[in-house]
């Protein structure tokens, strides 16, 4: 854990004035703080809602151990970046190793020991074959997600609980969103993870009109699980998406984006057609594509 390039994951984050202490560099004890955020960043990136996915797994992680190194100092307002990796995983405990770098630099590295445990009596289990498996996948590169495709009456359910988190839950639009008419016509796309739960879910559908070859396509009903957000799955799901239209014949795509995620869908491609709209409330922006 030397260079940033060993660590797949990296959260960035920048240095506050609230964690500089009178020596005008960041103090120790918050470098901890540093780590532990990452580690949250990390569960994203594994596509994995921690809270959830302890509790189907009937145990959760306890850290037992914490060890530091200090060979340089953070100073305010620095961008930083913070690696996160499994290093080893035993029968009950698991290694993290954790890095901050400023730039190439590294200036502070430790490992932390969790422990997989009952969250009742705190009293060592397993880790589970399932975990095990997901957290040393990633290191090796493999995928975190996998984007099926089908029917509504295939991942109706799925598509359905997900857009209740997100629309109807999370901003308060509404129950309709759940579910409409425009659904059993339509090619869903829904994101699992590992665990084979779904995480993210979009709709897509062609204009009848212009049959197949050159047609328009328009996406809508796109939800990713709060929690997850911010962790590339968005980009994942819709990159899938795009090269399922693509594969359809479609040389344009066409969407309506909350205002919030316009930068995500320009970075994506898109651009926007015409003025802002109101919807149900909501900040909208209508939006296209050119494959």
């Amino acid at each position: 854990m030397k260079h940033r390039a060993d660590f797949r994951y990296l959260e960035r984050l920048r240095v506050r004035w609230a964690e500089v202490d009178m020596q005008k560099i960041v103090f120790n004890a918050h470098y901890l703080m540093y780590f532990d955020t990452a580690v949250a960043g990390y569960w994203r990136a594994l596509a994995m809602p921690y809270h959830e996915t302890m509790e189907s797994l009937a145990g959760d992680l306890f850290v037992r151990k914490a060890t530091l190194e200090y060979e340089g100092s953070a100073r305010y307002d620095d961008l930083c970046e913070v690696g996160v990796r499994t290093a080893r995983i035993g029968n009950s405990s698991m290694l993290i190793e954790c890095a901050l770098f400023r730039g190439e630099q590294r200036l502070v590295h430790g490992e932390l020991v969790y422990v997989f445990a009952d969250p009742a009596t705190q009293t060592s289990k397993p880790v589970p074959p399932a975990l095990r498996e997901v957290l040393l996948g990633y290191e090796a590169g493999a995928p975190v997600v996998e984007v099926r495709f089908g029917t509504w009456g295939e991942f109706g359910a799925a598509a359905s609980a997900l857009r209740a988190a997100v629309f109807v839950d999370e901003l308060g639009l509404p129950a309709t969103l759940r579910e409409d008419a425009d659904d059993p016509r339509a090619l869903h796309a829904v994101a699992h993870n590992r665990f084979g739960v779904p995480v993210a879910t979009a709709r897509v559908m062609l204009d009848e009109a212009k049959g197949t070859v050159g047609a328009r396509a328009h996406v809508s009903r796109v939800a990713v699980l709060p929690t997850l957000r911010n962790s590339g799955l968005g980009r994942t799901l819709m990159q899938a998406l795009l090269g399922a239209v693509r594969g359809r014949g479609a040389r344009e795509v066409q969407l309506v984006a909350q205002a919030s995620a316009v930068g995500f869908y320009q970075r994506l491609g898109f651009v926007t057609q015409g003025a802002p709209f109101d919807e149900a409330g909501v900040p909208h922006q209508a939006m296209s594509l050119a494959l």
